[in-house]
């Protein structure tokens, strides 16, 4: 079910009611084995019961947030992993969000809009996005973007649905 708004021409996905259950995580051999002595601080370890988490990030479900755009996404107390596949001509319009944003384009490419200015990303490049500054993302090719989000993406976690969308007519240019 998708909602379209002829104002704007974009489609957006329906709200996702919460993420996925994570991926299982990965505690034991051959991956996880005992290093006894390694990794330790002994001020720091005798007071702290938390310990990694390993994954496996393709075994996570990748949620189809639009015809176009594909997420995987796991988190932490502090922060959120994403990757997203993303078809030519995704879109993720105009929205600004209280995370720092890290993105890496792993492979592809995105013109990055924010400022006035136009970011065009290729493989290999990463920009860091401040809290709150408003940008969109425009791929004409297909793209795999990894970001860091900081601190966690808690909307996501609660079931607000992401910005990613297919705008049907294409960027807008400013009026």
């Amino acid at each position: 079910m998708k909602k379209a708004f002829a104002a704007t021409g974009l489609v957006v996905a329906p709200i996702l009611l919460a993420q996925e259950p994570l991926a299982p995580a990965i505690d034991g051999p051959p991956t996880v084995t005992p290093a006894p002595g390694r990794g330790i601080i002994p001020s720091v370890s005798a007071h702290s019961a938390a310990m990694p988490v390993l994954y496996a990030l393709d075994a996570q479900t990748a949620e189809q947030i639009s015809p176009l755009v594909r997420r995987q996404y796991l988190g932490g107390s502090q922060s959120t992993f994403v990757k997203w596949t993303i078809k030519a001509g995704g879109h993720f319009p105009l929205h600004h969000h209280a995370y720092e944003q890290t993105t890496w384009i792993v492979s592809g490419r995105c013109d990055v809009y924010s400022q006035g200015q136009r970011f065009e990303m290729r493989a290999g490049m990463v920009l860091v996005i401040p809290p709150n500054v408003p940008h969109e993302f425009t791929c004409p090719v297909n793209t795999v973007d990894i970001d860091f989000f900081a601190p966690a993406r808690q909307d996501w976690a609660d079931g607000i649905a992401s910005v990613a969308t297919i705008d049907v007519t294409g960027p807008k240019a400013p009026q």
